[in-house]
């Protein structure tokens, strides 16, 4: 196939399709419409015609990618995208057979994440809570706007529920900063969220998480919003930023990795903090498919990554503390 509308009329109805029938989020859509794309060009380019693309062609686009230096987690996203692709031209008669069923994604390497222990989340969560230290720049957290000592306690009390949150829920960033006010049931003490392909799931928080909200409702939020204009696109959203407005996820890493920082644990962002959560829950005993439901996860072999945290952690206690280690 040769560059052109038909090209384009193929990644747009692909593009469509994952909008409006898939129910993937916009940036796994981005990334799969990006790859699909990717193989329309490699097949033109050497004068395949789309009805036409095959096994052979979907290898050497992958192989092709390989030799451009793409990671293997990369490689098996873009095997994915391909089998989405390929089904989907198919269904729509676009392709006369699906060439795409034996393609086969590259096992990734497992690489076991970095987790606070209690007692340094407990001192991140401290950490978070204590007001920045103003400088020129502004607040000194991330935020811009209006450094006032009113607005560094407000932004204060919601940093330290951004944290507590994400820890004590193990809810992804995304999920956090898209809470609602409407999304809090205090007085079961559980959040309402909203993952990955548009999946609910209602998810517990503790007493700690659950006095760290009212803080942030009754003391802090009305800070933020009683001189601000109205945003109706953020009217009821739970956290806000400085200036009035929906939290951003950049600003929620950034309070984080501050917080990590001050913890005296290992580096990490609002992921790191979920891992934390899922580690903790399983040591504490916790069932391997009820931490599944937690956390939104559609594999349980997703979720059983966090029983090789917890058995390296306690082969490390181990060697650090038995004499006959």
């Amino acid at each position: 196939m040769t560059a052109g509308d038909g090209a384009t009329d193929i990644v747009g109805g692909f593009a469509e399709y994952l909008r409006l029938e898939a129910g993937l989020s916009e940036h796994t859509i981005r990334a799969y419409t990006g790859d699909a794309r990717s193989i329309v060009t490699y097949a033109g380019v050497r004068g395949i015609e789309f009805a036409d693309l095959d096994l052979p062609v979907l290898r050497g686009w992958l192989a092709d990618r390989t030799r451009a230096g793409a990671a293997r987690t990369s490689i098996a996203r873009q095997v994915s995208s391909a089998k989405k692709l390929c089904a989907w031209a198919t269904r729509e008669g676009l392709l006369r057979v699906d060439p795409a069923p034996r393609l086969r994604a590259p096992k990734a390497h497992r690489t076991l994440p970095d987790v606070l222990d209690a007692d340094q989340a407990a001192r991140a969560i401290e950490a978070a809570g204590t007001p920045a230290v103003p400088t020129a720049a502004g607040p000194g957290n991330g935020d811009s706007g209006r450094p006032t000592s009113v607005d560094r306690d407000a932004i204060a009390l919601r940093d330290r529920l951004i944290v507590e949150l994400l820890y004590s829920t193990g809810i992804r960033v995304g999920e956090l900063c898209g809470l609602d006010i409407a999304d809090v049931d205090a007085g079961r003490r559980v959040l309402r969220v909203l993952g990955k392909g548009n999946k609910e799931r209602m998810v517990p928080y503790g007493t700690p998480a659950a006095q760290a909200l009212d803080n942030w409702l009754t003391r802090g939020r009305p800070e933020l919003v009683s001189e601000q204009s109205a945003r109706p696109e953020s009217a009821g959203a739970l956290l806000l930023g400085a200036k009035g407005g929906r939290l951003n996820q950049r600003i929620a890493r950034s309070v984080v990795h501050r917080a990590a920082d001050e913890s005296g644990g290992p580096a990490m962002g609002p992921h790191g903090l979920r891992h934390s959560a899922a580690t903790h829950l399983l040591e504490g005993g916790a069932d391997l498919r009820i931490v599944q439901e937690l956390l939104g996860h559609a594999s349980l072999a997703t979720t059983q990554m966090y029983t090789h945290v917890s058995v390296e952690r306690l082969r490390a206690v181990h060697r650090q503390a038995h004499p006959r280690a």
